[in-house]
């Protein structure tokens, strides 16, 4: 007599942008009830969204680390850049499949949310169509940022606007001119050039900059202040809206 093994459920769970009392319930309880908990990491590093669910995962889970081949050693408009993590989410979605075909829960662990520039599109697009999936929304980024902020991001009409900041200065020049409240997202060396074109729009004194939104070591300031040129991965730069009426 054959038995058969129900396959596990991959969940995707966000966990907001660092503070871990925005950690919805949802996600808690997907931590909490999965045996299987991943993440993705930079080789050598605990990971964002492993350090956010410290102290929430029970004892006995499996833990998996999905360790990124590259981050920032080659450029992100190098072919082989998108080879090789093409390649290695390939790997990391036959790691979770081992277990999801074993009949085990996986709880695949997000900062912010996992649907927004997140790494859980990737393995979700190869697996959502073999195994069950449940997706626990989670707090952007860049909502804990302009919270952090204190101030209002959008009113009335107004456009919003997401920006990566790794688009060429006339491609982020005409974004900001369709737009009446910006965020601009994925900093680190395109800060500078990011930084001219706001200054050239006549955008600065507008303009905040939020390095770890929500986390220990948070920084807000006006980006007028901000001169060193130097920005990490966890930073954004804010535009708040001023109210646009409708015609």
């Amino acid at each position: 007599m054959s038995s058969s093994v129900t396959k596990g459920r991959l969940y995707g769970v966000g966990l907001g942008p660092g503070d871990p009392e925005l950690v919805t319930l949802k996600s808690l309880k997907a931590v909490q009830s999965a045996p299987v908990v991943a993440w993705f990491a930079k080789r050598g590093k605990k990971g964002h969204a492993r350090t956010i669910a410290e102290g929430m995962i029970p004892e006995g889970s499996i833990e998996l680390s999905l360790i990124y081949p590259v981050t920032t050693e080659i450029p992100h408009t190098d072919p082989e850049y998108n080879r090789q993590l093409a390649a290695f989410y390939d790997e990391a979605s036959a790691l979770l499949a081992d277990h999801l075909e074993a009949g085990r829960d996986v709880a695949l662990l997000c900062e912010g949310d996992p649907l927004f520039y997140g790494s859980f599109m990737h393995p979700y697009m190869r697996l959502k169509d073999r195994y069950d999936v449940t997706i626990c929304p989670g707090v952007t980024g860049m909502s804990g940022c302009w919270t952090a902020n204190g101030v209002p991001m959008t009113w009335g009409d107004d456009v919003l606007s997401i920006l990566p900041g790794t688009l060429p200065s006339d491609e982020l020049t005409k974004r900001l001119d369709l737009a009446d409240a910006v965020v601009v997202m994925k900093l680190g060396k395109n800060f500078q050039k990011v930084r001219n074109v706001i200054e050239k729009k006549g955008l600065l004194q507008r303009s905040f900059y939020i390095e770890r939104g929500t986390m220990t070591g948070e920084i807000v300031m006006p980006l007028a202040d901000k001169t060193d040129g130097v920005a990490p991965y966890f930073s954004m730069i804010i535009i708040p809206g001023e109210g646009r009426r409708p015609e």
